[in-house]
């Protein structure tokens, strides 16, 4: 008490964080935002070891007893019993399909939903409870904004790890589930298609493959690799940048659309599947044309170590039983209806989001440069 004798100013911030913090300790299971409510000492924290004080030590000690500021964020996922998964909105199939309401209510299934099952089983044998995954579908430009704001423990939506963007700085990736991705095109023309075909098979001079993009109208989804891409590095004549793929396929503006880029496997399985009219782009021997390479990752926030780690034990498990090649082939290349597979094995999701989740949104044009 010496110490808030001679700074009687501190009593009440100090007492009214302490109070706080044993409340949030006590909800803690209620509350579906995975930070501790430690963090609401910090600020008081800051301002008491910036004070000319010996006792500073003493006071994040006694702290320390009311609650632990260095709680990691898997005993936090262990105490709640619940996990926040973030997932697009938009369908990335085979990945995320569509929405589906069931006799169970409303469900979402995929890959990417199989692989989050396998990480809740994970995370209930570490904790020794059942472990619910709590399933937030959101624009995916808004996944990483509500990573970094604490409200999702992760998010698994055919992420390329190794983009180069500062939007997407402080933030983790897990070892890759799907090492096959990257960027590819697809287009309604096929005379486009053997001319670009045509340039890159010259010899000599042969331009690279994102030069070919240079005079042509290129559409994108906004916030994805392929957004991050067209404007870094293609730099096409027109760039259309859409809130979904599916308004990019009806898009009908001034600039008939040449191009549409996204993530290759994305793109092959709905012109195999929905899209019949549209064609990949292809090199020599009908190679699909790549403009990057990419591995697919479950994304984290940077500090979460030990989340990473069970993270990457499951999907090394997964790849050593062989149970990942049999997911990647089970959604990739066997024919099935994804609705049946959602009433049986799809994660429930709050009914309120359907609508949101079928408003496939619009396309504008935007700088390229």
């Amino acid at each position: 008490m010496a110490l808030f004798d001679r700074h009687p100013l501190l009593i009440r911030p100090v007492r009214a964080a302490l109070r706080r913090t044993s409340q949030g300790a006590g909800d803690l299971d209620r509350r579906t935002s995975p930070r501790p409510a430690g963090h609401l000492l910090r600020p008081v924290l800051l301002i008491l070891c910036l004070l000319p004080l010996q006792g500073c030590g003493l006071i994040l000690d006694a702290v320390e007893l009311v609650y632990p500021l260095t709680t990691s964020q898997l005993d936090g996922i262990c105490r709640r019993g619940q996990v926040q998964v973030g997932m697009a909105v938009e369908p990335f199939r085979p990945f995320v399909f569509p929405a589906v309401w069931t006799d169970e209510g409303a469900r979402v299934t995929g890959l990417d939903a199989e692989l989050v099952r396998a990480v809740s089983e994970a995370l209930a044998a570490h904790c020794g409870i059942p472990v619910e995954p709590v399933l937030h579908l959101v624009r995916f430009r808004d996944l990483f904004l509500l990573l970094n704001e604490g409200q999702l423990d992760f998010f698994v939506s055919a992420v390329d790890a190794g983009v180069p963007a500062p939007e997407r700085s402080g933030f983790a990736y897990s070892t890759p589930y799907f090492p096959d991705g990257g960027i590819s095109g697809i287009t309604k023309q096929p005379e486009l298609v053997d001319r670009i075909r045509a340039r890159l098979t010259d010899g000599g001079d042969s331009p690279s493959s994102a030069a070919v993009l240079e005079r042509l109208t290129v559409a994108v989804q906004e916030g994805t690799a392929a957004h991050l891409y067209a404007g870094a590095v293609a730099k096409p004549k027109h760039l259309i940048v859409c809130d979904s793929l599916p308004a990019a396929f009806e898009y009908d503006g001034t600039a008939p659309i040449d191009v549409i880029l996204g993530s290759q496997p994305v793109l092959e399985f709905m012109i195999r599947t929905m899209r019949h009219e549209w064609r990949m782009l292809t090199r020599e021997a009908g190679r699909p044309l790549m403009f990057t390479q990419a591995g697919y990752a479950v994304v984290m926030a940077e500090e979460s170590y030990r989340l990473r780690w069970l993270m990457n034990d499951v999907i090394f498990r997964l790849g050593e039983t062989g149970r990942l090649q049999r997911m990647r082939h089970r959604w990739l290349e066997e024919s099935y209806a994804y609705p049946r597979r959602a009433s049986t094995e799809g994660l429930p999701f709050d009914v309120n989001k359907m609508p949101a989740h079928y408003a496939q949104g619009t396309c504008r044009e935007s700088s390229p440069h």
